[in-house]
């Protein structure tokens, strides 16, 4: 079995798909009024913006419960195709949060309908002398209410048995980077928590250590990307379990939280960090077993007669000593290097997860919760159904809270 698929059989595919009215129409050249021997540019040129039909406050709870959906999902889990790659002991507590979100988006969806034509009269008025250009874009209700819904599908992916040798190239190199993408991430919660949190701080209360915590489940969560995740996540552990159960958090252990987001926010880094303690973990065990030799070979040496004995220097065991607690030596090099921009979205997202889609006898689970259905109408049970062609990638920026 490939290191792809071992991958691909520990996660599952999460799509968040929320569509949010936009309440904007395209600004038209009747739409201004100018003055006499003005001219707009032509449309090769320069295009005119878009107008707004209502005030964009009213949106904002769709905007929020999509990206408290996208945190849901990056807690435990990594971009991946346009969804999230999430590991398989992780999808049922998801699936439990999206469809509370999914509850919570049909609520608001209910209200801002009702609402609606209050909200457009609200905004002319607050509009006087452009009532005209407002009133003509205005959609109805009906329309709206198809603009504004909330789905998420929970599919397995895997490698299809026969794909050109080419084809197979690109699926494993799309699902090797999964562990870069993941460092990524945490790099860049590392970076929000120094910034907001510990840089230029004495002490700092407990809640300092939420996304440290919220860091270290997600690495080990998904240490199955990358070997050398296992020692990065043992090194945040220790860290943790010298904190003081309360009172403030300051002085030298500060300095070293300081240090291991630091550490954190450099994916680089981090990598070599844990590859490093991966060196020195073998060297600890090449030492022991030439002590226990050592050892051995002194209880079984025959007993020699008095007076064939010859006096001989005894050979010296070198081994490289190891240092018990993690060393925390040089994270700060190259600290203030230019913040590594995130990846950008590959192409060919969509051929390869149409690829992965379509492996035979691929188990699909599809969590689909309607806007207009109740919470007993909705099954959590899994469904088999046929992929069809992959959405857009949702391109919303991902945000942190702490």
């Amino acid at each position: 079995m490939t290191q792809a698929n071992i991958i691909l059989d520990h996660v599952v595919l999460v799509k968040v798909d929320a569509n949010i009215y936009g309440a904007r129409k395209k600004l038209k050249k009747e739409d201004l009024v100018l003055a006499d021997g003005s001219k707009l540019p032509p449309e090769d040129l320069a295009s005119l913006g878009s107008k707004r039909l209502l005030d964009p406050d009213k949106l904002t709870v769709f905007n929020r419960l999509k990206k408290e959906a996208e945190r849901i999902c990056l807690r435990v889990g990594t971009r991946f195709l346009g969804g999230f790659a999430v590991p398989v002991e992780s999808a049922s507590s998801i699936t439990a949060e999206l469809e509370r979100i999914a509850l919570d988006f049909a609520a608001a969806k209910t209200e801002f309908l009702a609402g609606y034509d209050a909200a457009v009269t609200d905004w002319v008025v607050r509009h006087p002398e452009f009532a005209g250009i407002i009133e003509q874009a205005v959609d109805s209700v009906e329309f709206v209410s198809t603009r504004l819904s909330f789905d998420f599908l929970v599919v397995s992916v895997g490698l299809p048995e026969s794909l050109p040798p080419a084809d197979v190239a690109r699926l494993d190199s799309k699902i090797g980077s999964l562990s870069e993408q993941m460092f990524y991430e945490i790099s860049v919660e590392a970076n929000h928590l120094i910034e907001q949190s510990l840089l230029g701080k004495e002490q700092v209360t407990r809640s300092a250590l939420r996304p440290i915590r919220r860091m270290r489940d997600k690495l080990d969560g998904l240490g199955f990307l990358d070997h050398r995740v296992a020692p990065v996540v043992n090194t945040i552990d220790d860290l943790l379990a010298r904190i003081p159960n309360k009172g403030a958090i300051e002085g030298s252990i500060l300095q070293e939280i300081l240090a291991m987001a630091m550490l954190l926010s450099d994916p680089d880094k981090t990598r070599r960090h844990g590859e490093g303690l991966l060196v020195n973990q073998t060297l600890v065990v090449e030492e022991t077993d030439v002590d226990e030799i050592v050892e051995q070979t002194e209880l079984e040496s025959p007993t020699v007669p008095t007076a064939t004995i010859v006096a001989t220097e005894p050979t010296p065991v070198i081994a490289e000593s190891v240092a018990d607690s993690p060393d925390f030596t040089d994270l700060f090099d190259g600290i203030f290097d230019d913040e590594i921009e995130a990846e950008s979205k590959s192409k060919s997202d969509d051929w390869a997860l149409e690829v992965l889609l379509d492996k035979s006898h691929t188990d699909l689970v599809v969590n689909t919760v309607s806007d207009e259905s109740s919470p007993s109408e909705h099954s959590a049970d899994p469904e088999t159904v046929t992929a069809g062609d992959d959405e857009e990638a949702d391109d919303s920026d991902q945000d942190y809270w702490f």
